[in-house]
């Protein structure tokens, strides 16, 4: 169908797939025009010259009916016609030659069927640039259809399928007579509707993506809208709000029930659980430190409890014992020895003297209960060093 639009810039057209010269003429032409045609999308956008920025002319392929070649005389013997069939108007174009028109069928075709003809005259490096030119026809439909859903989901939409639309309308007769649904092919969408009249009456409507941006929806005179809820409002405005759209609202339940069986008598029955009753919630528990494990007690040392365990290891023969300290008896410091009385030498006195018997028994005894010099030069030397410690 041949569209008359505001022109645009080429460089904001979508990627062209194919361009050359061709001839252009339709029923309603008196003479054909040789015109730069460029396959940009799934429509042919014609320019005067090659190096135009705006074009003069689109013809959309979304209505593409089919394509024939026509075999009719011209008075150029290399060019090859070929006829587009729209829903309301059919195209003639004229190639340069049978092996352009070829390759025009087959990238016509392709973009409007979105899959490579196979009944074409075509070299294997020809087929392999079609083979490109689908992949980038449906990757840009898939682009442009997500972006065009992107928070832009009107409410009355349902993920169904045709036969689950019809019984959804059926059981929501109440809530609304519209809804809107994924289409039959992929990134499409449709409207299905239902009305009693004599019976329920089903209907169906395509709405297609547009790569310009937007939806058109799919009848004798297609219906421009920029997004889906304009499709919804056209659909409900001009059929004076007789079709209404379905939108059904999530119930959730508002108390916790679950079933109860009694073992008496075995019967079923629904119970509620009672309600809680909300409380503060509780300060953080700050954990208690634990107290710190405590030190050994400690234990004093004294100077005689050493000089105790030596003389009961240590015998000496010229010195007494001394008498043992008992167990419970409180500990004492021990004081510095003082001096006593230096015992005589029994060298000094000899053996012949003239010293009295009580003398010689005497001299002996001094030296009972008192230290020799040997142990108190070690005492003292290890409290020096206790000291040191």
């Amino acid at each position: 169908m041949m569209v008359k639009l505001t022109p645009r810039q080429r460089s904001q057209l979508p990627a062209c797939y194919y361009e050359g010269y061709l001839e252009k003429r339709s029923f309603r032409d008196k003479t054909s025009r040789k015109l730069w045609t460029c396959l940009c999308g799934n429509a042919l956008f014609f320019f005067n010259e090659i190096k135009d920025a705006d074009y003069i002319d689109k013809v959309d392929l979304r209505g593409l009916l089919s394509i024939t070649d026509d075999n009719s005389q011209d008075h150029n013997l290399d060019a090859a016609r070929l006829n587009l069939q729209l829903k309301d108007e059919n195209i003639r174009l004229t190639a340069p030659n049978t092996e352009a028109r070829e390759l025009w069928k087959g990238f016509i075709r392709s973009v409007a069927e979105l899959s490579v003809p196979a009944s074409l005259n075509l070299l294997p490096g020809q087929i392999h640039m079609l083979k490109e030119t689908v992949e980038k026809e449906k990757a840009k439909i898939n682009t442009s259809a997500h972006s065009s859903l992107k928070g832009d989901t009107p409410a009355c939409f349902h993920r169904v399928t045709r036969l689950e639309a019809a019984l959804v309308l059926e059981r929501e007769a109440e809530r609304g007579n519209l809804l809107l649904r994924p289409g039959s092919t992929e990134n499409t969408f449709a409207v299905t509707t239902r009305q009693d009249i004599e019976g329920s009456k089903i209907s169906h409507y395509r709405v297609n993506p547009i790569h310009e941006g937007g939806f058109v929806i799919d009848v004798d005179v297609p219906v421009p809208c920029a997004t889906l809820h304009d499709v919804i409002n056209y659909i409900v405005e001009n059929t004076d709000g007789v079709l209404t759209p379905l939108i059904t609202e999530e119930l959730y339940e508002k108390n916790i029930s679950f079933i109860l069986k009694d073992h008496e008598n075995g019967e079923m029955s629904v119970q509620q659980a009672p309600p809680s009753v909300p409380t503060k919630k509780d300060a953080p528990r700050i954990p208690t430190p634990e107290p710190p494990p405590k030190p050994p007690a400690q234990q004093h040392f004294y100077a005689n409890d050493e000089l105790v365990e030596e003389e009961k290891q240590t015998e000496d023969s010229s010195a007494a014992p001394l008498p043992q300290l008992e167990k419970n008896a409180p500990k004492k410091a021990m004081m510095p020895p003082v001096a006593g009385p230096v015992a005589v030498p029994r060298r000094s006195i000899p053996s012949n003297s003239s010293a009295t018997p009580d003398q010689r028994k005497r001299a002996p005894t001094d030296t009972q209960g008192q230290i020799s010099l040997a142990a108190i030069s070690e005492l003292k030397l290890k409290l020096a060093q206790k000291a040191q410690c």
